[in-house]
């Protein structure tokens, strides 16, 4: 029999093999089951907070505070950097909430989320996650505000281009704002698990705000992380992704065709300040499939 030690064991020993710290929290959502690392433990969230103000966009539309509908305008040139989605277009574009909710989640859009958190606002967002009982769990910023106290850090002008910082050593990485739970958006694993939980199961708001938010998470693109460890097409696999300098993270919730369903968090930092390193990204899959595999054997809950 197969126990939790052990499986934890698996996953310490691949995660230093791949040169990465790693905190991690699987649950069954229909269930009790579950498996942690350091599950408790303040860790940054990148862009992983996204998951929170889209509970606040969803919960606002279904409550009437705001349409999700309505047309918003964006101009070329908006001032938060981003490698995907509207930070790269040329011409002004218009499209609902909604929609900037697609992007904001399924391509990691930042100028998209700081569109919509300022729409929903920083305070409404914290007294969401307060009345759901989340204590570690906070989005103190947007994500220009984030990369700006990288920049400001190292006193360079900073547009969420890892390459830029391939000169400096993990220490002075690690001693970033941007990389310091006190200092930034953060949660913990078992915090972020219990969100989704929540989410899956339409206790975080009302069922057509977490049916949202279900959709939009589902809609997420990248396959490198949490869906390569569930290569199965009968398995179903929605999450968000979380990057920033040494920080390599996904949560997100399996679903498998017998109906199981389990959430998960994974958070990673790297021992060094490398930005390619694809098997750091498969790690995360790797070790949600070992945590999931446990919680699905009949005798999970052993230690």
């Amino acid at each position: 029999m197969t126990t939790a030690s052990q499986v934890i064991a698996t996953i310490n020993a691949r995660a230093k093999e791949v040169g990465v710290r790693v905190r991690l929290h699987a649950a069954e959502i229909d269930g009790a089951r579950r498996i942690g690392i350091d599950e408790n433990a303040p860790v940054v969230t990148a862009s992983v907070f996204k998951v929170p103000i889209a509970l606040e966009l969803a919960r606002q539309g279904a409550e009437g505070e705001l349409d999700l509908g309505e047309p918003v305008t964006v101009p070329a040139g908006h001032p938060t950097p981003s490698p995907y989605g509207l930070a790269t277009f040329r011409h002004e574009i218009t499209m609902s909430w909604y929609d900037l909710a697609i992007l904001m989640i399924g391509i990691s859009d930042n100028v998209a989320t700081d569109l919509i958190l300022a729409r929903v606002g920083k305070e409404a967002t914290a007294k969401t996650l307060r009345r759901l009982g989340f204590e570690h769990t906070t989005v103190p910023q947007d994500c220009r505000e984030v990369l700006d106290s990288i920049g400001e850090d190292l006193g360079i002008s900073y547009e969420d281009d890892e390459k830029a910082l391939s000169e400096l050593s993990i220490e002075r990485i690690h001693a970033l704002r941007a990389l310091q739970p006190a200092h930034t958006c953060a949660t913990t694993a078992e915090e972020i698990t219990r969100l989704l939980r929540l989410i899956w199961r339409d206790e975080a708001a009302s069922p057509s705000a977490c049916a949202d938010v279900r959709r939009w998470l589902d809609l997420q693109v990248w396959p490198h992380r949490l869906r390569s460890g569930f290569p199965d097409d009968g398995i179903r696999v929605s999450g968000k992704t979380g990057t920033l300098p040494s920080v390599r993270n996904e949560v997100g919730v399996v679903e498998h065709p017998d109906g199981g369903r389990y959430a998960v968090g994974i958070f990673t930092d790297a021992v060094d300040g490398r930005s390619r390193v694809p098997e750091r990204d498969a790690f995360i899959g790797f070790a949600a499939a070992q945590a999931v595999e446990w919680l699905r054997l009949p005798e999970a809950g052993g230690e």
